[in-house]
């Protein structure tokens, strides 16, 4: 089981600039045809502009892991990555949009260092926002020249497809959010949940996305059925450990990385996974835990925050997570290895992929 200190791999970072800088270009094109006011509110969501809409250096603009994902993807399915510009653009809207909506839902004021667009511009704004990203995303898969200045040899999503099935892909992949989503927020109200159920929700706000990231890539490279089915198993199990060590940091990360408050999700009372775990654990601890979520409402501050920090880990919630997030990218790894045996690829994007897999469990924010 791994133990070491969360961290960000120094040799996923030029992985990740390319991402950048192939899809940068692209996203601001799309975001310009937005109207100038909801134009602002993305442009500082997306950390391009300040609250008063004069232009900041990119550091909250978030890692583009989603888009890197897509674009590998594309290559190792054997074409070269710009074909996936399109689908990379749009799953990054898609993940902002998200951002928006769950911000405000979870009553979250901050977001990468800086207040959540919800807090700085007001709810009705976030909503508004996050529904314009999200029929972005869907403009920008059925006309990505005219959103973003770019088309395969054939037009529509990359060349080696046409765009009906990419829409498709991303339209299934959004409802799947909003159901896990709701999901999420029903959950949340009650007093015990089960560990299965909080693994749904996991599946269902997280994993979704990155899998679509990895499907469309490949879907983008014009690839077959199986190669696409494999490349979206492999997402759907690295998006699972990214949820997995995202509620480690929500309780374990350092505020200077992630850009939230110390243990923040223990704060509203979150049943994140290692807190589900912990309150059906049986343990002395987890009753214990249980008993300090069932007091008296409000959020959880000071030494309450600290005793819930130390509970959870006694129950064994944050060894459990560990080990959880560490066995789905073995699983990731597997579903990149039959893809190679069906492509007979090896090449840099399929290292790329187990690069960015073996981020996910080693990340600080």
């Amino acid at each position: 089981m791994r133990t070491t200190p969360l961290t960000m791999p120094q040799q996923v970072m030029p992985i990740l600039h390319q991402a950048q800088s192939l899809v940068g270009p692209a996203l601001r094109a799309a975001v310009r045809g937005l109207a100038p006011a909801m134009r602002q509110i993305v442009a500082y969501q997306l950390g391009w502009h300040d609250q008063t809409g004069h232009p900041v250096a990119e550091r909250n603009s978030g890692k583009a892991v989603r888009a890197a994902l897509a674009l590998a993807c594309c290559e190792a399915a054997g074409a070269g990555r710009e074909r996936a510009v399109p689908a990379a653009v749009a799953v990054e809207l898609v993940h902002n949009a998200s951002l928006l909506h769950d911000d405000l839902l979870d009553g979250d004021q901050m977001r990468r260092g800086r207040p959540a667009v919800w807090s700085a511009f007001g709810i009705s704004a976030a909503l508004l926002a996050g529904d314009a990203l999200f029929f972005l995303a869907v403009r920008v898969m059925v006309d990505p020249f005219a959103t973003i200045g770019l088309a395969g040899p054939g037009g529509g999503l990359g060349g080696g497809m046409a765009a009906g099935p990419g829409v498709v892909c991303l339209a299934d992949t959004v409802r799947e959010l909003i159901e896990g989503e709701y999901a999420d927020m029903v959950l949340e109200r009650r007093a015990q949940i089960s560990v299965g159920e909080s693994q749904a929700v996991a599946a269902g706000k997280t994993a979704v996305l990155i899998a679509a990231s990895c499907a469309l890539g490949a879907m983008a490279a014009g690839a077959a059925g199986q190669v696409v089915e494999r490349m979206r198993g492999f997402g759907h199990h690295v998006g699972v450990a990214f949820q997995y060590v995202d509620d480690l940091l929500g309780i374990w990360g350092d505020p200077a990385a992630t850009g939230k408050p110390a243990r923040s999700d223990l704060a509203t009372r979150k049943k994140s996974l290692p807190v589900a775990y912990a309150l059906a654990s049986g343990t002395p601890a987890g009753a214990d835990l249980a008993a300090l979520y069932a007091a008296a409402p409000g959020p959880l501050a000071g030494g309450h925050l600290e005793r819930a920090a130390e509970l959870v880990e006694r129950a064994g919630g944050r060894a459990w997570a560990i080990a959880q997030a560490d066995q789905h990218i073995t699983a990731a790894l597997d579903h990149l290895a039959a893809m190679r045996t069906l492509t007979g690829r090896r090449g840099e994007a399929v290292a790329d992929l187990a690069t960015l897999a073996n981020l996910i469990t080693h990340r600080d924010r």
